[in-house]
């Protein structure tokens, strides 16, 4: 279950009767609990309550208290012996009247009536596996609005089908939008009464909701009128009372959709909510989840933190606005020069979805000018910084309305709190007309028709929300000497899965090449935003950590280079999560674009910031060196190959109880079958086998019909296959591939956890046959063996290979044949030696334990991980001398070993690209 499906069900269940004996699992299933689950705890035999309550391990203590004692039942519970063994993580009491929880980790509590609990149910969020920030958890009314206007909108759907299609679809988000502006000035005093719009339309439309529509079609034709020009046009006088919105926002249309009756009791009741407390940073993002078919089924999922959008907005230009408040002290003149500074600042988002970036930069430069404002004794006045000035390209129609409305409301709330609410209101309607969130394909839109230099006058016209622009010279009249920073999160789909559309995009920017076909769509917008910067100051972009990982950074970072920009800034590696059940989040990082001489510039970590002389494209300090992929081996280590490729369809391989049948009639096949291993049967230790046959084999193969068949099978689906298998139909008895080993032989998975603190390499006997789903190093060293499993080696492939999702994924061309390595004694070869075999002795230790339960950071014996720190201690010392202090001083080396390398090989297979 989602947040909002989890807050429509706790709503259901405080509306209906109190039942005592019911309620802790009915509490339980609102929060995602299984109906066996449930059984389970009825029954007793998971319920480990001591005070007759319901207690779920490591989840909640619930128990329903008698009348009038809430307080001292949730004191009980927090002193149970069982609470504690069991781990709860909360304990709740309630007697139907009163409600009390608290959360035993954090000390927070919550204490209401039973009917508004409700309000609190972000509260209890973990119980259902949601992690969450405290901004999203805290605000249960946004996740409770976009619930109600979620049922509202498909409800609507229901009766008016053709308001779903995608003729009408921008007139139905149209009329969303207008509503949630209507819900939110009746609430905030924009309105000339509270809940005006509310109960306007309880009152004059009829019970039946026959005539909804022609009502709420009448306030809006109102609102878009001027109130000299209303009695012409017959508006009545119920009507009349809503004040004149303009700002394009009631323009164009009048079409309301029909309401049925449950339509029109969801609107009464969304308008009952208290919408001053909506918040635009993350309501933007859930409210677009309503109106897109894609989205709808991860309704409430979606949204950007206010601390990850910081991450960006901070160093890109608000750290230097407050360092410069800092410096500017009570200076009246210097506090003046800045205020002037900040109303030239335009924030340009080229994918801004709902809004979100926009809206947080505004929020965030208000505070500063409020600060300006009341060092220089001038609180009250109105603020300079024009909405003008955040500028954002939405593809679709729906968040680009959703991302102005954000806006127009973030303007209102940092007037009411740094102004007051009377200077809000006397200043907000009618609403400008200006508009620069712009409904286009921001990949196939020339950027400087939306953010041109100042004082260049580029017309753009486009019918998007609210269908109204201005002449860009009229914007740009006061912007001389303005900065121009660009943000935001683009969207991220790698190169095999985009759309027709989407591949169209990437040719606009990159040309007709093959290079960029396997880029990420996202790398479309970093390379427009590196040309956007020769008329603009900054770029800071969220991006999927493949760009400065793998086969992107060869392919992506020559051309960033070439167009003169450089890091100025970098995160590395974070998970950019939201507030899905479970939800691992992506891996991103954060680049920090510009052209402009730097002198100072810094790589994030995850707590703290560090200087760096120059931020390499693997976003290492160090030069803009790019590791070239190598066929072969350039350093002293064993070659290394993907294992055997069967083609086979599957025909060839067997299974333990398949393998057992075919030896007991026939046993002559036993020399004839081998153990077949990849990544997943060697991890995970599960046994599988394979058919081994030489050409002499044929004649016996073929004799034995159980055999003969999955030959014949092998026939077929390589007849059938492409170019490859096609070649291998004559012998269809073999492997493609068919390499194998003497001595023994080192297994390296090609994909592997990213919890694990070492690459689970393992070593094979000579009759195990590698499959093409991992590397072989075939008889090769102990020595290579100690280098596969050192941390210094897991953070070079973590860095140069790049990743599956969130998975280390191996490539020997560039993890392993790039792979610096110092010249070795043969004291070095021998330690390294004893070191492998003492991981090996300890893992042999442990058998029947499996790799997958060896190496879970969680659970790896002691002795296993003290052998592979003193590997890691006795090679990181062949290195440096002594033991690396962290990661970063391991890449640091790593590449400063790796340029020495490849300037020896010759310069003309260096890949040094770009000023360092």
């Amino acid at each position: 279950m989602n947040a909002v499906e989890i807050e429509e069900a706790i709503s259901k269940l405080a509306e209906q009767p109190f039942d005592a004996e019911e309620f802790p699992y009915l509490f339980l299933q609102a929060f995602g609990n299984k109906e066996t689950t449930l059984k389970r705890l009825r029954k007793g035999e998971s319920n480990k309550s001591d005070l007759g309550g319901v207690l779920q391990t490591n989840n909640i203590h619930i128990a329903v208290a008698a009348p009038g004692t809430v307080t001292r039942t949730l004191a009980a519970l927090k002193a149970s012996p069982a609470t504690t063994r069991a781990k709860a993580k909360f304990v709740l009491a309630t007697d139907g009247d009163t409600f009390e929880a608290e959360d035993l980790a954090s000390g927070e509590t919550v204490a209401c009536a039973y009917a508004d609990f409700p309000d609190h149910f972000g509260f209890f969020l973990p119980l259902a596996g949601i992690t969450t920030v405290k901004q999203v958890r805290d605000s249960s009314f946004d996740i409770r609005a976009t619930s109600r206007l979620n049922r509202l909108y498909v409800e609507l759907l229901k009766d008016n089908p053709d308001w779903g299609t995608a003729e009408r679809r921008p007139d139905m988000n149209h009329f969303m939008a207008r509503l949630i502006f209507c819900f939110f000035a009746e609430d905030t005093d924009i309105f000339a009464k509270p809940l005006l719009f509310t109960s306007t339309v309880e009152q004059m439309s009829a019970k039946d909701s026959s005539n909804t529509h022609e009502v709420i079609g009448t306030l809006f034709r109102a609102m878009n009128m001027k109130h000299a020009a209303r009695a012409a046009a017959n508006i009545p006088r119920w009507a009349d009372q809503f004040p004149y919105v303009n700002g394009g926002l009631f323009s164009g249309t009048m079409d309301v959709p029909r309401f049925s009756r449950i339509a029109r009791s969801y609107l009464l009741h969304i308008g009952g909510l208290d919408w001053k407390k909506i918040n635009p940073d993350i309501f933007g993002s859930m409210i677009q989840a309503v109106a897109d078919d894609e989205e709808r089924g991860a309704l409430g999922m979606h949204y950007t933190s206010v601390p990850n959008i910081l991450k960006v907005l901070n160093p890109l230009f608000l750290d230097d606005l407050r360092a410069r408040l800092d410096e500017a002290g009570d200076n009246p003149r210097m506090l003046l020069n800045l205020r002037k500074r900040m109303s030239r600042i335009r924030v340009f988002d080229p994918a801004c979805g709902s809004g979100n970036f926009l809206v947080i930069a505004y929020k965030q430069m208000r505070e500063i000018e409020a600060e300006i404002n009341k060092r220089r004794g001038e609180p009250d006045r109105r603020s300079e910084i024009p909405l003008t000035n955040f500028r954002g390209i939405e593809l679709r129609s729906f968040p680009a309305e959703i991302a102005r409305l954000a806006l127009i409301i973030a303007e209102y709330q940092c007037d009411v709190l740094y102004r007051g609410q009377k200077e809000a209101l006397r200043d907000f309607l009618p609403l400008d007309a200006e508009n620069w969130i712009t409904c286009e394909n921001a990949l196939r839109l020339d950027w400087l028709s939306i953010c041109p230099p100042t004082g260049t006058g580029v017309k753009h016209r486009a019918d998007d929300l609210f269908h109204t622009q201005l002449d860009q010279a009229q914007i740009d009249f006061e912007n001389e000497g303005g900065e121009t920073y660009v943000c935001g999160n683009p969207p991220y789909v790698g190169g095999k899965k985009q759309t027709p559309e989407q591949k169209h995009d990437m040719i606009t920017v990159f040309g007709r090449g093959e290079q960029h076909k396997n880029l990420d769509y996202i790398c479309a917008f970093i390379i427009k935003a590196c040309r956007f910067l020769d008329h603009a100051d900054k770029a800071a972009l969220v991006c999927t950590n493949s760009v400065s990982q793998g086969t992107h950074v060869p392919v992506l970072w020559p051309l960033i280079l070439q167009t003169g920009c450089q890091l100025e800034f970098a995160y590395e590696a974070f998970k950019w999560a939201n507030n899905a059940q479970r939800n691992a989040g992506v891996s991103c990082t954060i680049l920090g674009l510009t052209k402009k001489q730097t002198s100072v510039r810094y790589i994030y970590g995850d707590a703290a910031r560090r200087q760096a002389s120059n931020i390499n494209p693997y976003l290492v300090d160090g030069p803009n060196i790019i590791v070239a992929s190598q066929s072969r081996t350039t350093n002293s280590l064993s070659s290394m190959i993907t294992g055997n490729a069967a083609y086979d369809g599957g025909h060839l391989f067997l299974s333990p109880d398949e393998a057992r049948q075919l030896v007991t009639a026939h046993p002559e096949m036993r020399s004839r079958l081998r153990k077949a291993s990849g990544t997943s049967e060697f991890v995970d230790g599960v046994t599988r086998y394979c058919l081994w046959l030489e050409d002499g084999d044929l004649p016996l193969a073929k004799s034995i019909p159980a055999v003969a068949s999955r030959i014949d099978g092998v026939t077929k689906y390589r007849m059938g296959g492409g170019e490859v298998a096609v070649t291998l139909v004559k012998r269809p008895h073999q492997f493609r591939y068919r390499n194998g080993s003497k001595v023994s032989q080192l297994l390296v998975p090609q994909v592997s956890s990213e919890r694990r603190e070492y690459l689970p390499v393992g070593l094979l006997a000579p009759d195990t046959v590698i499959t093409h789903l991992a590397h072989a190093i075939y008889d090769g060293t102990l020595v290579d063996f100690s280098f596969l499993v050192s941390r210094l080696h897991l953070v070079w492939v973590t860095t140069i290979c790049g990743k599956l999702e969130t998975r280390i994924r191996y490539s020997s061309n560039l993890g392993w044949n790039t792979f610096p390595v110092p010249t070795l004694t043969e004291k070095n070869k021998a330690d390294l030696t004893r070191c492998a075999e003492d991981i090996l002795l300890a893992r042999e230790a442990h058998f029947p334990a499996t790799i997958a339960d060896l190496y879970d950071p969680d659970k790896m014996p002691a002795d296993l991980r003290e052998a592979h720190e003193r590997n890691d201690e006795v090679l990181e010392r062949i290195y440096i001398g002594r033991r690396f202090r962290n990661d970063t001083e391991r890449l640091e080396k790593l590449f400063e070993l790796y340029t020495k390398m490849v300037a020896g090989a010759g310069a003309g297979k260096k890949r040094r690209v770009g000023a360092a």
